[in-house]
């Protein structure tokens, strides 16, 4: 089989950019950086950026998004990878370890799992790192006295927000939605739980396919927006009883309980777009695999819903999973590289700890990727 690993590597114009500046400059010469991070095509295109910075990396997955092939290409690479696909959290925090092991001087991190992992087995030689998530966000907050150290959070940049969380990640968990189910999302009635900036691109784009979208948002300010956006905000009892299709994107744990699964119509169709797969909670109910990327949920009640990808991330977790696209992930892995270039050469110190990307990282790569989006024209 044709591998798509060059076809999305050669489209990352923005790292390709970096990574020759990198060939001069080496800001990680003699250094290690450790990752936990969704192991698919454009994550190639970050490590080999990366490497080209005089890295040498050292890489896990997450649960249930690691592609073999792109495994396989890392190694091929000489990048250090840890393990492979698993949906088992035992095994995945097995692999963590492994990659603190190597002691590395960067972290780049996706949840908040290995900064917290750190803690409890601390060296010397970390000088900080990333983290891409708001799940990591949340994470780590508490922790900055402990860390001590500078961990910028690259996904509270408002280029990651608008380019990537809000556009991108609707565009792929819709794509997704249509690739697992075969359905048309065409006068359903779907309820999007959490109006962040990637819950506010999935409820747009199932908008955009003549869904009918309501939202579930805890937030009163997020709620006011959803409202003003042109949503309906339903008490959760009238929305969750409605749905056709529910899909959970919050970064929190438990957003869709046991309690909440007798409300559901028969036959309701469930997804997670959030980082964790714990987001929905199915409790004792029975669940059986169906055919690939769905699974049949048996309630006491005697209903019966359908889950995507496991309560994994759907837009990673299905059959033949995508992601998010690639000029999305070119701009999201350009600001990573940048952080921990800012991070290894010491241009921020410990009082950046658990922070947004600075302005000027924001601006350079906002920048640098307009100009080379132009000089196309």
């Amino acid at each position: 089989m044709l591998s798509r690993i060059p076809w999305v590597v050669g489209s990352c114009g923005l790292l390709a950019s970096i990574g020759a500046e990198f060939d001069r400059t080496r800001p990680f010469a003699h250094m290690v950086i450790g990752t936990a991070i969704h192991l698919e095509p454009k994550t190639v295109a970050l490590l080999l950026t990366l490497r080209r910075g005089g890295a040498e990396i050292v890489a896990a997955g997450n649960l249930n998004s690691t592609q073999p092939e792109t495994v396989d290409h890392l190694r091929a690479q000489g990048v250090h990878v840890v393990g492979s696909t698993t949906t088992d959290h035992g095994t995945h925090v097995a692999e963590l370890e492994r990659v603190l092991d190597a002691e590395p001087h960067l972290l780049l991190d996706n949840g908040g799992e290995l900064f917290e992992r750190y803690l409890t087995r601390p060296y010397e030689r970390l000088l900080g790192g990333t983290e891409e998530t708001t799940s990591g966000r949340m994470r780590l907050e508490p922790l900055r006295a402990e860390l001590a150290r500078p961990v910028l959070v690259v996904n509270d940049s408002p280029i990651k927000q608008f380019a990537e969380n809000t556009r991108a990640v609707g565009l792929s968990v819709l794509e997704s939605f249509l690739r697992i189910t075969n359905r048309t999302p065409h006068g359903a009635r779907v309820t999007v739980l959490g109006y962040g900036a990637c819950g506010r691109g999935v409820a747009e784009c199932f908008r955009q396919a003549h869904a009918l979208v309501s939202v579930i948002e805890v937030d009163p300010v997020a709620r006011l927006r959803a409202h003003l956006d042109g949503f309906d905000v339903l008490d959760r009892t009238s929305a969750l009883s409605s749905a056709e299709v529910v899909v959970t994107v919050t970064g929190a744990r438990d957003v869709l309980a046991p309690a909440d699964l007798p409300l559901l119509r028969d036959d309701a169709v469930l997804a997670n777009a959030g980082h964790f797969p714990d987001e929905i909670n199915l409790g004792d109910a029975e669940v059986a695999p169906l055919t690939e990327g769905i699974d049949t949920v048996h309630l006491a009640n005697g209903k019966r819903l359908y889950l995507l990808g496991g309560g994994h991330m759907v837009n990673l977790a299905g059959p033949r999973a995508l992601g998010n696209s690639v000029e999305s992930m070119d701009l999201g892995f350009a600001l990573q590289s940048r952080c921990l270039e800012a991070v290894a050469t010491g241009a921020v110190g410990p009082d950046s700890c658990v922070v947004p990307v600075p302005t000027a990282i924001d601006e350079r790569v906002a920048t640098e990727y307009v100009a080379l989006r132009s000089a196309r024209v």
